[in-house]
């Protein structure tokens, strides 16, 4: 009888209210259904161990072809206080008061388009109950995924050198892939530039308060520390190593669903960007060194794989800070 009449066009018709229609609506729903819907909520909550928000509660039902409205999932999880555990308040760790050479800010001026073209960097610390560590973690800013991480009770520094040395022996990126963090010590340091150097990347930093370049990072960490670490008590250090090893290696990385990657994990993600990768030709990740009025100037790295040859060599783009200062 609708045919091609709108539910509103049919209310205004009937003289009744929409409200009114829907809360019949909803009353005529079966029982079993509504059980059925409330369980798998349930089911996805428990999953993720109360990681995930109505958002990606609703999501992820979807994935599984359950058609839910997110109010709904909103609504079940309230009524069955399935709700995400709620963040603390954040703490900066980043000492920028040093005289050490701070870098152009190159990730802003960048398209990607693929994975290893800009890797982000950013370091925390969390409490334990007698003593504090650092955890450093070098992400992927095209994929979101955690490349490389290391957690100890040592110097940040040192522990900053160590996530990186481990994400380049994941990964072997190609030569010209940006490196950007904040202005912290650690990433400033001789040693730390020095690996950079070494395997042919650019460091990139971002200015002083305009911390959006190094905010995919700086995300993950936020998550992390509402899903995992606020949500557990820890024995001790090793206890602690295991947990993030679990969350980042086998949660993150491999199944929670990213909203900036439309819903998808970053394994998922990545493996989609090879298959599309593999059958269609990938545009080069553009830098811009100039102001936006001045785009003919632009230069071009290759896309994943062939970042190398388009792009200017670690000395050439130090020398253009001067352009920028």
């Amino acid at each position: 009888m609708q045919g091609n009449l709108s539910v509103e066009r049919m209310c205004q018709l009937a003289r009744v209210s929409r409200a009114g229609f829907y809360r019949l609506l909803q009353e005529r729903v079966p029982p079993e259904e509504s059980m059925e819907v409330r369980s798998a909520i349930e089911q996805v909550a428990l999953e993720h161990r109360r990681r995930y928000g109505y958002r990606r509660v609703t999501a992820e039902l979807r994935r599984r072809g359950m058609l839910v409205n997110h109010k709904r999932v909103a609504r079940v999880m309230r009524e069955d206080d399935l709700l995400a555990v709620q963040p603390k308040r954040f703490v900066s760790t980043t000492d920028a008061n040093h005289r050490l050479e701070v870098y152009l800010n190159l990730a802003r001026r960048m398209t990607l388009t693929g994975i290893d073209q800009l890797w982000v960097a950013d370091i925390t610390y969390i409490r334990l109950r007698a003593e504090f560590v650092y955890l450093a973690l070098i992400l992927d800013a095209f994929s979101r995924r955690i490349v490389g991480w290391k957690l100890d009770r040592t110097l940040a520094s040192r522990l900053a050198t160590e996530a990186l040395e481990m994400a380049i022996e994941t990964r072997s990126p190609p030569s010209g892939l940006v490196h950007h963090s904040d202005r912290g010590i650690q990433y400033a340091s001789t040693e730390y530039v020095a690996v950079l150097k070494k395997h042919g990347m650019v460091p990139s930093m971002s200015r002083p308060a305009n911390p959006y370049d190094n905010a995919s990072c700086e995300s993950f960490i936020k998550t992390l520390k509402r899903e995992e670490i606020y949500a557990n008590e820890y024995e001790n250090l090793e206890h602690l190593r295991n947990n993030i090893e679990e969350f980042i290696e086998r949660y993150y990385n491999q199944k929670r669903l990213h909203s900036a990657l439309g819903y998808r994990s970053p394994d998922e993600f990545e493996k989609q960007a090879r298959q599309e990768s593999e059958t269609a030709t990938v545009l080069g990740a553009t830098v811009r060194f100039f102001p936006e009025s001045r785009e003919e100037s632009s230069t071009e790295i290759s896309g994943e794989g062939t970042q190398s040859p388009s792009l200017p060599q670690t000395s050439t783009l130090l020398e253009n800070q001067a352009d920028e200062s």
